[in-house]
C-alpha cells in the first residue's frame, strides 16, 4: 500500500503548496483605493439568491484525496451533454455550486451591500460554510465560474433605468430574510453533525447511484452542493418543490437547463421567478 500511496502524497503536497502560494498572493495583493478590480465589478452585479456554478480543477483540490475523488466522480458521471438535455452554455463541466446570501453585519444596510455578500456552499473541508463572495471568487482556481442572476416577478435586472416596484422590493426582502435564516440554520447543523466528514463520501455515492440509475432509491443527494442550493431556494419561496426528492435528485448542470422548456433535468422555480442568462464571472485556460 505504501508504494501506490507515494504518487498521491506527492500530488497532495503539490496541490497544497500551490494553494498556499495562491492564498499568499491574494493576501498581499495591492488594492488601490477607489479603483475596482474585475472581480469587484462582477460582485457588484450579484444579489442574494443568485447562484454560482464552478467548473473545477479536481487536481487542485486540497481537501484530501477523497475530496478529489469525489470531484472526479461528479465530473465523469454527472456532467456533460450526454447526461441530459441541451444546456444554455456550450462549454464546461460544472460540478459544484453555491448560492449568494446576505452578509452577517448587524447593520441591515451593510448586510445587503454587494461588498458584504456571502457564498453559501457545501464543502469537504469546512462543511456547510458561508464565505465572503469577493474572497471566494478571488481564491477560486476553477476553469470557469458562472453567475446565474435570479430575477423576481416583474423585475428587469438588465435594465439600467428600471425602478423596482414596492411589490418587487418586498419580494426581494422576503427572499433575503429567508436565505439569512437558512444560512444560520444549516451552518449550525453542519457544525453539530460534522457534515464535512461525510461530504466527499456522499458525493461519490450520489454520482455512482446516478450512473447506475439507482439514485431515486438512495437516501442521500446526487450532488451535495446542488442539494443545498435547491433547498435554499425552496426555503426562500423561490424554488418549486415538485416532489419530495426534488432537491436530492438535482445535479449542478440542471441549473443550466431552462425549466420552461424541459420537464426533467432542470431546476423549477415558482411562477414569476427565473434565472437570467448565465454571466461568466471568471474564465481561465481549459486545463
Amino acid at each position: 500500500l505504501a508504494v501506490p500511496a507515494i504518487p498521491v502524497l506527492v500530488w497532495w503536497k503539490s496541490a497544497t503548496d500551490e494553494r498556499a502560494a495562491h492564498t499568499e498572493e491574494i493576501r498581499t495583493k495591492v488594492r488601490v483605493p477607489n479603483v475596482q478590480s474585475i472581480d469587484d465589478l462582477m460582485v457588484e452585479k450579484c444579489k442574494a439568491g443568485d447562484v454560482l456554478l464552478f467548473d473545477r480543477r479536481c487536481h487542485k483540490c486540497t481537501a484530501g484525496p477523497l475530496a478529489a475523488l469525489s470531484c472526479l466522480a461528479g465530473r465523469a458521471l454527472l456532467c456533460g451533454e450526454d447526461k441530459g438535455a441541451f444546456r444554455n452554455i456550450e462549454q464546461g463541466h460544472f460540478d459544484h455550486c453555491g448560492i449568494v446570501v446576505p452578509g452577517t453585519s448587524k447593520n441591515k444596510a451593510d448586510r445587503y451591500d454587494p461588498a458584504n455578500l456571502l457564498l453559501l456552499e457545501a464543502t469537504p473541508s469546512e462543511g456547510i460554510v458561508a464565505r465572503p463572495l469577493l474572497t471566494r471568487l478571488e481564491m477560486s482556481q476553477s476553469r470557469s465560474v458562472l453567475l446565474l442572476p435570479l430575477s423576481g416577478p416583474g423585475e428587469r435586472r438588465n435594465d439600467e433605468d428600471y425602478e423596482p416596484s414596492d411589490k418587487t422590493v418586498r419580494a426581494q426582502e422576503r427572499v433575503e430574510k429567508q436565505l439569512d435564516n437558512f444560512r444560520q440554520k444549516w451552518i449550525d447543523i453542519s457544525t453539530k453533525q460534522g457534515y464535512a466528514n461525510a461530504h466527499s463520501t456522499l458525493g461519490i455515492i450520489g454520482s455512482i447511484a446516478y450512473a447506475l440509475g439507482l439514485y431515486h432509491l438512495s437516501p442521500g443527494p446526487v450532488s451535495p452542493s446542488a442539494w443545498l442550493v435547491v433547498s435554499a431556494l425552496q426555503d426562500a419561496g423561490v424554488g418549486l418543490n415538485v416532489a419530495e426528492r426534488t432537491a436530492l435528485e438535482t445535479r449542478v448542470e440542471d441549473y443550466l437547463r431552462d425549466y420552461r422548456f424541459h420537464e426533467v433535468d432542470t431546476v423549477r422555480l415558482r411562477p414569476g421567478w427565473k434565472f437570467l442568462p448565465p454571466v461568466i464571472m471568471r474564465e481561465t485556460a481549459r486545463s
